[in-house]
């Protein structure tokens, strides 16, 4: 294909996902992070969601293995849970990180310190005796899988790419539980918590379109205001396990990071970000469906386990059908979003992120469980798509992936949340 006609077809390309937005007006995808070349030719969106995908697979890979995990470790199970809420904050505070540093450094310097922090992390959970070093290592995982996320979704730059990436996450996680359990039986359960290094496969081939992104920042770095949005981002992952002193904590390193962000506007939080109407609603929205959608994943296979005589193989496929199911309605939902508007898509992820809940909380008959995963799997991927690019257009170019970083700190949030409401719930804290 001639130079003409590539970008012949690029420009039809951007044209045909350009979108509507809830008043049905035409309004152009968000640009990808950076300029020139790299924004004309996109990277194929097969290896952005190889690159930002298998971080779901190895999330949710500990969810039907937590039992043989603690006795691996010598602890109990509910204590175990901690490699899953260490993972979801480490990628909860990592995003906003790795987002500054794309901002700085480039594409090429996020991805080379993700695959950094992946592959050391992955060699010390191979190894860990205990339990705080396992949580280091899986920490790590988790800050270089948001570093891979955060370049993807960057690159991602309409609904349509970003709805593949979103159900692609949905997709992954499904089949991370009962991968997680066959890795565990076949070899062990520390192998099962590696899946995630599959996403450095993709990295090569968007390290390619690193040397096309935008020169790197020299703006200094606001660590103060980095370390203050971590504080109350840790405090909050801590609320369901210790409720009082959490939110005591979350509330002083609020009302210290609101003194900052006053102070220094264009740091670390911008406060033009804050004062972003259509930004901050997305963001609280993408955190409410997270949670519910984590809760119910770690929950509901112990539920099925109480109220039915399934084996943990039945319950792992059940609940891989309903979560494929959902990640399929999701990624059929965002390739219609430009033709259905932002509005309509909304009510379909509020109606579905609300029944889940609600039915999970009153059905007498647990096989309606299953749905129930599906609907919140629904709600959280085609939410996460709308809302991310909700966010992402409603700021500058420049603030973009300072506004995709904390917009999936919120989201990742409901990661940490979820597993911790689950085990109170289910296993009686």
């Amino acid at each position: 294909m001639s130079a003409p006609t590539l970008r012949a077809h690029h420009q039809n390309e951007s044209r045909h996902e350009a979108r509507r937005d809830q008043n049905g007006t035409r309004t152009a995808a968000p640009r990808p992070a950076g300029t020139g070349t790299a924004a004309r030719r996109p990277v194929p969106v097969a290896w952005l969601a190889l690159l930002a995908t298998p971080v779901a697979a190895s999330a949710n890979s500990p969810v039907l293995i937590l039992p043989e995990m603690a006795d691996s470790l010598g602890v109990r199970t509910t204590t175990a849970t901690w490699l899953v809420t260490v993972y979801a904050w480490a990628m909860a505070v990592g995003t906003p990180l790795m987002a500054s540093l794309l901002r700085r450094r480039g594409l090429g310097g996020t991805l080379r310190l993700g695959t950094a922090l992946i592959v050391a992390g992955t060699a010390v959970v191979a190894a860990a005796p205990w339990l705080p070093l396992a949580m280091a290592g899986r920490a790590a995982q988790a800050v270089g899988g948001a570093g891979l996320v955060t370049a993807a979704m960057s690159l991602a730059g309409s609904v349509r790419r970003m709805g593949v990436i979103t159900a692609g996450f949905g997709t992954l996680g499904a089949v991370g539980p009962l991968l997680g359990s066959a890795v565990a039986g076949a070899t062990s359960w520390r192998l099962s918590l590696a899946v995630g290094a599959v996403a450095l496969l993709a990295v090569p081939a968007v390290m390619r379109r690193a040397d096309r992104s935008a020169p790197p920042r020299t703006t200094p770095f606001d660590g103060r205001g980095a370390a203050l949005l971590i504080l109350p981002a840790t405090a909050l992952v801590l609320v369901p396990r210790y409720p009082l002193p959490a939110i005591a904590a979350s509330l002083v390193a609020a009302a210290l990071l609101v003194l900052h962000v006053r102070s220094n506007p264009t740091g670390f939080v911008p406060l033009s970000l804050l004062r972003t109407r259509t930004f901050v609603l997305s963001a609280l929205l993408a955190c409410t469906v997270s949670t519910s959608y984590f809760t119910l994943l770690f929950a509901v296979p112990q539920w099925l386990r109480d109220r039915t005589g399934w084996s943990t193989s039945t319950i792992g496929t059940g609940q891989l059908v309903a979560l494929l199911t959902g990640s399929a309605l999701a990624m059929a939902l965002a390739a219609a979003a430009a033709r259905m508007g932002r509005r309509r898509v909304l009510a379909i992820v509020l109606t579905a992120g609300a029944l889940a809940p609600l039915t999970a909380a009153l059905t007498p008959w647990a096989p309606l469980l299953l749905p129930v995963a599906a609907l919140a799997v629904l709600a959280t991927s085609a939410g996460q798509a709308t809302l991310a690019v909700a966010a992402a257009q409603a700021t500058s170019a420049d603030q973009r992936p300072t506004a995709i970083g904390l917009f999936n700190l919120c989201y990742q949030l409901g990661g940490a949340f979820g597993p911790a409401i689950a085990a109170l719930i289910t296993l009686g804290g």
